[in-house]
């Protein structure tokens, strides 16, 4: 005979858990600290922008990367018509900027943000810790988002300070 067990929870890596959801996806990636990215772009000669988190480098040779943009946010017209984008790495001194370029309705370029045209007129933002021009190679359909993917063709890595994070619906810098 044997002895009677406790009741026990179930181990999240059992299998049980909670049916897929955009609420469910959105509590996972919450838990997933992500880099803090600006893609910059030229709409009809004015230059456009936002932050992005879901930045991927894809192979380096070629040099691809990736990233997703929504179809209804306001920079989607500039990155649906553009050749070229611009591709910047946030430092942890520019929470205000990521804010900036996330913030809906804002003036992204106004006298505030410091940026030059640089290769194939992308707009490059100063004092990010990377930038890369990037020539876009597709655009895939993903929902009611497209997954840009784009070839470096010139850039610098050589800015200093570190990364800022995204986590937590949060910007963050690193801790030691």
């Amino acid at each position: 005979m044997t002895a009677p067990s406790a009741p026990t929870v179930p181990s999240p890596r059992s299998g049980a858990g909670l049916p897929g959801s955009p609420d469910l996806l959105r509590s996972v990636f919450r838990q997933h600290a992500a880099g803090v990215a600006v893609i910059t772009a030229q709409d009809g000669g004015r230059p456009a922008g936002f932050t992005a988190t879901s930045l991927n480098s894809v192979s380096a040779d070629p040099p691809l990367l990736s990233f997703t943009i929504g179809t209804g946010a306001s920079s989607w017209p500039a990155v649906r018509d553009s050749e070229y984008l611009g591709v910047h790495i946030l430092g942890e001194h520019q929470k205000d900027l990521a804010g900036l370029f996330a913030r809906s309705g804002a003036d992204r370029f106004g006298s505030g943000t410091a940026w030059t045209q640089g290769p194939h007129g992308v707009p490059v933002l100063d004092g990010v810790l990377a930038w890369l021009a990037c020539r876009v190679v597709a655009r895939v359909p993903a929902g009611a988002h497209r997954v840009i993917i784009a070839e470096a063709v010139a850039g610098d890595p050589a800015g200093e300070g570190r990364p800022l994070l995204y986590h937590q619906g949060r910007f963050n810098a690193l801790r030691d």
